[in-house]
């Protein structure tokens, strides 16, 4: 079933809780891809129902240009859904801007702990507390028991369960592994913006997150990072943001490496105008 409020999506929501049903949550942008697919398969399995949101979130975009271009394929995407998982106990949700924020689309604030300070926080002011005003939003009205976030967006991953916990809500957040194309591009509905060498040639992130990778492993954080924006340097289509290697479970980001840390890479890279995420774990 498709609800376009959240009036008529929490009527659905109360008959479900009162079934004692479990819910699987899978918040989206639209656009969807396999990487989408992979989070509700996760959630179909977990649980009794698969809810999927399917809402370009207007307060997380810090670029007016990149709001207007994100992709809008909201049609496609629920035919989608309902081909890999039919019709039962699946709940697609699909908002207008007015339903969600009223007349006005602002963001609250949020505090994070200082997760939400370093990175795409610093990069992109505002991003987290647009982030936060969504989820709160949707984790009112979907009450789901457990919620489904790819590991692409790591940082986003770890601050969502931050909220949760700030939130009190008793909602699991599950991270779910990075899905990537054939060549290593993580999954994203950015690239769809990408032309089809770009495409190919966007792997050269991945290629070189896992060089980082051998190389952190007997070598320090500034070497690392050196060897990386060298590599980057020697690509003119492709503009390195940023490369920062953080503590995993603070975020904070290190200059040198210490013993039972777990380390990993964030790297954020611009081809063709699309801005590319990715990450992966160091040690």
């Amino acid at each position: 079933m498709v609800f376009k409020t959240h009036k008529t999506l929490s009527t659905q929501i109360e008959k479900l809780k009162k079934e004692s049903l479990k819910i699987g949550f899978v918040p989206t942008m639209g656009a969807l891809h396999l990487g989408h697919i992979s989070l509700m398969e996760q959630a179909k399995k977990d649980n009794d129902v698969l809810v999927v949101s399917i809402f370009v979130n207007p307060t997380q975009f810090d670029n007016a240009g990149d709001l207007k271009k994100y992709p809008r394929t909201v049609d496609k995407d629920i035919e989608l859904i309902y081909k890999q998982f039919g019709k039962t106990q699946v709940v697609i949700y699909t908002p207008s801007i007015e339903d969600v924020y009223g007349k006005q689309a602002v963001s609250k604030r949020y505090f994070y702990d200082g997760l939400e300070h370093v990175m795409e926080g610093a990069n992109r002011p505002g991003h987290f507390d647009g982030v936060g005003t969504i989820l709160e939003f949707l984790f009112d009205k979907v009450r789901p028991d457990h919620a489904y976030f790819g590991e692409k967006d790591f940082q986003q991953l770890q601050i969502v369960k931050k909220l949760v916990e700030k939130l009190n809500l008793p909602i699991k957040i599950v991270g779910c592994s990075i899905k990537r194309e054939p060549h290593g591009l993580a999954m994203s509905s950015r690239n769809e913006r990408l032309s089809k060498q770009a495409r190919k040639d966007a792997a050269f992130i991945y290629n070189t997150l896992q060089k980082a990778k051998i190389h952190f492993q007997s070598h320090s954080i500034p070497s690392t990072t050196e060897m990386v924006q060298k590599l980057f340097q020697q690509q003119p289509d492709m503009k390195l943001e940023y490369f920062t290697i953080a503590s995993e479970e603070t975020l904070v980001p290190v200059k040198r490496k210490f013993k039972k840390h777990t380390y990993r890479g964030f790297i954020v890279a611009h081809l063709e105008g699309v801005r590319l995420i990715d990450n992966m774990r160091l040690s």
